[in-house]
């Protein structure tokens, strides 16, 4: 009999739990939304030079029906940034439907080896937080040519 209370009681608890775990949206989606369209979502920065420019551009298109506000843009770590010579990186304006622009971020260079980091674009667009990944390789610092040991002059 233990055993039969037991089993109710569990197949009552796990009913409820199953309940509960339904997803509701917390609001439907606009059919009008702003929608980011890539030119790629993987920026390949091949093999590059110590200490060279680390800067490249995601080419983005506004393929919804409304303008498409980016909020942020942020970095994975310290090494990628997303504000350029101090401005943000990304269009300050208002994307309209059709319409493309670029967001930049920069790469630290001066970090030799391969590299594969996020990219976070926070937008109002269908997918509001959109994730892409920069790539590559950073080669190794060149080495200074050692000067020759000048003989003291006595």
């Amino acid at each position: 009999i233990m055993k039969k209370i037991l089993l109710a009681i569990t197949l009552i608890l796990g009913l409820g739990m199953i309940g509960k775990a339904q997803v509701v949206p917390a609001e439907p989606m606009d059919p009008n939304a702003p929608e980011m369209k890539f030119e790629t979502e993987v920026l390949d920065y091949g093999t590059v030079k110590y200490d060279a420019n680390g800067v490249r551009e995601f080419k983005v298109k506004n393929v919804g029906k409304s303008p498409l506000t980016i909020t942020s843009v942020q970095g994975q770590c310290g090494c990628t940034a997303t504000t350029i010579d101090g401005k943000p990186g990304w269009p300050q304006e208002p994307i309209l439907p059709g319409k493309s622009a670029s967001i930049k971020v920069k790469y630290d260079t001066k970090r030799p080896g391969p590299f594969e980091k996020n990219v976070t674009i926070t937008s109002n667009a269908k997918e509001p937080s959109k994730v892409v990944k920069i790539k590559g390789v950073v080669e190794a610092a060149p080495v200074a040519p050692a000067t020759p040991a000048t003989p003291d002059a006595h």
